[in-house]
């Protein structure tokens, strides 16, 4: 299948995708703490955080438009990098809590600040990131060290001025939310209200206040009265974009419910699929669609059709006849997001042997792409990826047998506006960009 055409509105160009910048180091032995587990664009793309297994998050900063060339914006920056989380132990259950990142979600910008939330399996907290390039100078009852004065010293008043300084960022702790989690925290989603968020584990989803860390309000429990009796668990859950009182949520089980606040479930639907765990769900931009991973496809639901998808994309479909040893290594459990662009065009996805794939969905082409330190030269278009089940083989074909299966895109994100992407890769943070806007860039 070809790459062109693959990421562009209608009657645009063809779009040729290729390496705009590499983070990360290669290692033949990677440290755990290390690895990414979320990527997260904010909602103007200016900046893009990761978090690891290690509890780190990492911001990005896009570096802005030169004066010399107004449309050339930079490569993303290291910004701030600060320790989210440490790892805990729960006496009471003798359970160790991982200090890993499961997800990063950014506030829609309401100053100068940013702010996010970031959450390991029980924890979530609120942080805002600020800029200083200016000390203040001239106290009246401090000295310059800091230290307080004698009274009777000070003898007349002054006015403090603002001296320039190196820029600083800082990073400061807002809000704890504890102690709202018996299970493992699997999502996190801000509200268009911009005051309210959820947060959901495998068998219940909260709902927050931003201001309020003591408590929140059960709105979704699955939890069976026996244990025994549990036939499925919650996988992930999101805000409608645009309506504050609509949200949908995923099962093992693949069924999505749409859920009002205002009333009770909307749809319930199962899909009857072989391997039907719906590992990622991702309402559009519009508000007018849901997308849905599940092992083996990706789906575009339409709200107003809850009865079968709408559109359905083969991800790896030559992994078919491996399920029975893809489910004894645990593979089967690995969850892959999937990312929307920002028109609602083209849909993207992880996928093994650090393939990733597009779906136009006007064209109907498809293309696997490949997060690689060979052939990472910066500028450099990526050749589509084929993998081929017997038979013949072209050139550059890759065998199903010869994929490695410790090589998985899991965590992919989509610039809101552009065609800029950025895929986690173990401890490799890529960013891909379309080659006209590259060398616009």
């Amino acid at each position: 299948m070809s790459q062109k055409q693959v990421g562009c509105p209608p009657g645009e160009d063809a779009v040729d995708w290729c390496v705009y910048q590499l983070n990360g180091t290669a290692q033949f032995e990677v440290s755990e703490a290390d690895i990414i587990s979320t990527v997260e664009f904010n909602h103007t793309g200016e900046l893009l955080a990761t978090g690891d297994k290690g509890g780190r998050v990492v911001i990005f900063q896009r570096e802005p438009e030169s004066k010399n060339e107004p449309y050339n914006q930079g490569e993303y920056n290291v910004y701030s990098t600060f320790q989210s989380h440490e790892p805990e132990f729960d006496y009471l259950k003798s359970l160790e809590i991982e200090e890993k990142i499961n997800k990063i979600k950014w506030l829609p910008q309401q100053n100068a600040a940013h702010s996010l939330l970031s959450t390991n399996d029980k924890t979530i907290k609120l942080w805002k990131v600020t800029e200083r390039d200016k000390r203040p100078e001239g106290y009246n009852l401090k000295d310059e060290e800091g230290k307080l004065k004698d009274l009777s010293t000070v003898t007349s008043l002054q006015v403090p001025v603002l001296k320039p300084m190196d820029l600083m960022v800082e990073v400061t702790p807002r809000r704890i939310f504890a102690n709202g989690h018996t299970y493992h925290v699997n999502s996190i989603s801000v509200n268009s209200d911009c005051e309210t968020y959820m947060s959901a584990d495998d068998l219940r989803i909260n709902l927050w206040h931003l201001a309020i860390t003591d408590r929140s309000f059960n709105i979704v429990d699955i939890k069976p009265a026996n244990m025994e009796d549990l036939t499925e668990v919650i996988t992930a859950s999101e805000f409608h974009p645009h309506h504050c009182n609509l949200f949908v949520y995923s099962s093992s089980k693949g069924s999505l419910r749409l859920c009002d606040m205002r009333a009770s479930a909307l749809c319930d639907k199962h899909s009857k699929q072989i391997i039907s765990s719906v590992s990622d769900v991702k309402f559009s931009h519009s508000g007018r669609y849901m997308l849905t991973r599940d092992y083996l496809t990706v789906k575009v639901w339409d709200l107003n059709m809850e009865t079968k998808p709408i559109e359905t994309y083969q991800v790896h479909d030559y992994l078919r006849s491996k399920l029975c040893s893809l489910y004894e290594n645990d593979c089967i459990f690995d969850k892959f997001e999937c990312a929307w662009n920002g028109s609602d065009s083209v849909i993207m996805t992880g996928a093994y042997n650090n393939f990733f794939r597009m779906f136009d969905r006007n064209t109907k082409r498809d293309v696997t792409l490949e997060a690689s330190r060979e052939s990472s030269k910066p500028r450099a278009i990526l050749k589509p990826r084929r993998v081929c089940v017997g038979g013949k083989r072209r050139k550059d074909d890759i065998s199903v047998d010869s994929l490695d299966f410790t090589k998985k895109i899991l965590h992919t994100a989509w610039h809101p506006t552009e065609n800029i992407i950025a895929i986690a890769a173990t401890n490799n943070l890529y960013i891909f960009q379309d080659k006209v806007n590259s060398e616009m860039h």
